[in-house]
């Protein structure tokens, strides 16, 4: 079956057929600007879906066939959506001016298995979107305050990350491979079907280094 990104600027990222992405991270920002972990930010996104679409069926941690566990799934009269969140952060100390809550964000400085883990989402929700006929869509979901994940690289040398840049302006597509010429790891080896242009999107602007948090996400459904 092939694949295409219908997300983006190009077209609402729905989920379960209803409401967009863009709309629930707007008013997730409205009461919650930073998060204390990835869980956090999962419960805290399914609480406002749910609460701006009551139809829409939330499930945390969902078994899968094979054993494999979804993040979040969504379903309603209009659709199903599988979603896979990665939340990886850079060092803040702060309150929350939506909640007035004191946050202490550790630095999570493997920035390279942050992109390689993001893409492994996308592959893996390319599969589980294939095997079940009953999923309208999937969509993976990256919120960071490490500027890192969102601009372009200025290394001249190649790094093993290189092939799974997830920057502004890249497109994901076909073979990914991971390490250099003469050592690439095979295990670490993605074939996307989709071809995904990556666009971010603001999350929040808050006081002091690490302040700005973006989000990114990549929609994966049958072209057509």
């Amino acid at each position: 079956m092939a694949l295409t990104l219908l997300g983006g600027r190009r077209r609402m990222m729905s989920i379960a057929g209803d409401i967009g992405v863009t709309a629930v991270m707007a008013e997730l920002v409205t009461n919650r600007s930073v998060f204390h972990s990835e869980a956090d930010f999962q419960h805290a996104f399914a609480r406002t879906l749910h609460h701006m679409r009551p139809a829409i069926e939330v499930r945390l941690e969902a078994r899968q066939a094979g054993g494999e566990h979804l993040d979040l799934l969504c379903f309603g009269p209009h659709g199903r959506t599988a979603v896979e969140f990665k939340y990886f952060t850079a060092r803040w100390d702060g309150i929350d001016p939506a909640t007035g809550e004191p946050y202490q964000l550790r630095e999570h400085g493997a920035d390279d298995v942050a992109r390689r883990n993001f893409i492994f989402d996308v592959a893996r929700l390319e599969r589980l979107f294939t095997a079940d006929a009953t999923l309208t869509n999937g969509l993976a979901i990256m919120l960071t305050n490490h500027q890192r994940l969102w601009t372009t690289s200025n290394r001249s040398t190649p790094t093993r990350d290189q092939q799974f840049r997830i920057h502004e302006g890249r497109t994901l597509t076909g073979t990914l491979r991971w390490g250099t010429q003469g050592s690439f790891h095979s295990d670490n080896e993605r074939y996307l079907n989709g071809t995904y242009p990556l666009s971010w999107n603001d999350y929040a602007n808050l006081k002091g280094r690490n302040g700005q948090l973006r989000w990114l996400g990549i929609d994966i459904r049958a072209a057509g």
